[in-house]
């Protein structure tokens, strides 16, 4: 699940040991680039990882370029400051210079799409695959990046970057994204105020039902203060709790977060079904209705704006569901600036698989028109592979922003907060720091995790919606429209609630998209 602004601050910094309008481009995915390195490749070298080549040639760099980047997260305070220097060592090393454009959280979700629609000027995306990542690739909104290209102008990548990571971000067997090079558990925690739990002698909250025990609680006792809050609200589909509570908890895998549509992980034949038509769903509806009929969470969260961390920073939140790498840092965080407050993480489903993101969690793309794209890889590569422009993209000034420990730590600053929040984590590698002050517990939670990865044989498959777009935005309206509501509990009837949704998801085309869906996986299962 896709996150959010403070949620997602250093997000990715977590190893192992840590339909919307598309692009209407014309020009057959960047093939027709005047600037294109190699617009040719034949079909053996496109069904093949990349490899480095010792010998590209060298590039002609004579003329500056300015790169400009689309980037997901609001604009950092010290930005201006921090890629001004940034500018510097890259006009040093590759003579070009980069310029960004931050989208949001709050609306980046419908801002997107558009500025490729639109067709825009802008040389570098990020992209994820829960960023329009295959969406935007299939519509010919990102640049097919040859072998040749990739040895040519990302040498340094072409070593470090594992061959799997190369092959699990393609898509149609053909590559258009520069992932980022630092795997990560996708699963959930939550982030709960330990001291509260203290306060109300309840039992360490390790399950569903001493979770709940604990929301009720403080809704009872801890007034002004919402026991669980969400991100604010921006087109989310679900349920902040579902990643853990529905699938986490049932071993269920969803195939894109724009349907409900899911298989289980142990199943070898993919057999794909709706979620919300399952005992499991129906059950942790009575869940959650008993949890909001309690008070667990404001009658207004499924509209809500605030930033879910700065909430409870103020103390006017007692628990979120986040990554484990994002409740860490948030933990740190708290821990510096209010040791008074006493915060505590924990997992809800400890005995699940657990699923390690493949290399599309994270990455850049080339937008499809770019004119500077051999540039633009240029820079790609010394943001995720040197050291001292990696340093300076993804922590910002050493001294300012950060204080460097060594050559993989780092100590928070007062002007941290300062240059953080924004998906700079698309250039995540092994370069990345890790926060000195990262919690032990979670250390603890990543170890015992990691014993638990689960690998599955549609671990790399993507959905081609092509046929069936339309049914899947009438779904995701449906989805929006009666599912929110009902998991938030504020359906009273939720059997009566439940039967509206399914019926209306069939109305919207479910069927059709189950059919669709299904046959492109046993295609799938049957090419392995």
């Amino acid at each position: 699940m896709p996150n959010k602004k403070s949620v997602m601050m250093l997000a990715a910094t977590f190893a192992l040991s840590a339909t919307v309008l598309g692009a209407c481009g014309s020009n057959n995915n960047g093939n027709n680039n005047s600037n294109s390195a190699d617009a040719t490749q034949s079909p053996a070298a496109e069904s093949a990882a990349p490899s480095a080549s010792a010998d590209a040639g060298a590039v002609d760099t004579s003329e500056e370029l300015k790169i400009k980047m689309l980037m997901v997260g609001g604009k950092p305070v010290d930005y201006d400051t921090v890629f001004g220097e940034l500018n510097k060592k890259l006009k040093e090393k590759v003579n070009a210079t980069v310029e960004a454009e931050f989208l949001d959280w709050s609306d980046w979700t419908q801002k997107y799409p558009l500025k490729f629609a639109a067709n825009e000027d802008f040389d570098i995306a990020y992209t994820a695959n829960w960023a329009f990542y295959n969406d935007q690739a299939l519509k010919g909104g990102f640049m097919e990046l040859t072998d040749n290209m990739l040895n040519k102008f990302m040498p340094l990548s072409m070593k470090a970057m594992p061959a799997v990571a190369w092959e699990q971000s393609k898509v149609g067997g053909k590559q258009y994204l520069v992932p980022n090079n630092n795997p990560e558990v996708t699963d959930k925690a939550v982030l709960i105020r330990e001291d509260l739990r203290k306060k109300y002698n309840l039992e360490p909250v390790n399950s569903p039902e001493t979770y709940a025990a604990y929301l009720k609680a403080i809704a009872a006792n801890e007034k002004g203060v919402n026991a669980f809050n969400a991100k604010g609200a921006d087109g989310w589909k679900w349920h902040e709790l579902d990643q853990i509570l529905l699938e986490q908890a049932n071993d269920f895998n969803l195939v894109d977060y724009s349907m409900p549509l899911a298989y289980k992980l142990d199943d070898a034949t993919g057999k794909v079904f709706n979620i919300y038509d399952t005992p499991e769903f129906k059950s942790l509806l009575t869940y959650y209705k008993d949890l909001a009929d309690n008070g667990a969470w404001s009658k207004n969260i499924v509209s809500n704006k605030n930033d879910v961390w700065q909430d409870m920073k103020a103390g006017k939140t007692a628990s979120y569901a986040q990554n484990l790498g994002t409740v860490a840092m948030n933990l740190a965080e708290l821990k510096r600036e209010q040791p008074e407050v006493e915060l505590a993480i924990a997992d809800l489903t400890p005995n699940s698989k657990k699923i390690a993101a493949i290399s599309t969690q994270n990455g850049f793309a080339i937008h499809a028109t770019s004119k500077k794209a051999e540039r633009s890889l240029m820079v790609l590569d010394l943001l995720q592979n040197d050291k001292e422009i990696h340093d300076l993209f993804m922590y910002g000034i050493a001294g300012t922003n950060y204080e460097p420990v060594g050559d993989d730590k780092f100590n928070a600053l007062p002007g941290t907060p300062n240059y953080t929040g924004f998906s700079n984590w698309g250039s995540n590698s092994p370069l990345n720091r890790m926060d000195a002050s990262y919690p032990a517990e979670a250390d603890a939670i990543a170890t015992a995790w990691e014993q638990k990865v689960f690998h599955f044989k549609l671990e790399t498959f993507v959905f081609n919606d092509a046929n069936v777009k339309n049914e899947v935005a009438n779904v995701g309206n449906v989805m929006l429209r009666y599912a929110i509501p009902l998991e938030y509990g504020l359906i009273k009837d939720i059997d009566k609630g439940q039967a509206d949704l399914i019926a209306q998801l069939k109305a919207a085309g479910i069927d059709k998209v189950q059919t669709e869906l299904q046959s492109q996986i046993d295609a799938f299962l049957a090419a392995q």
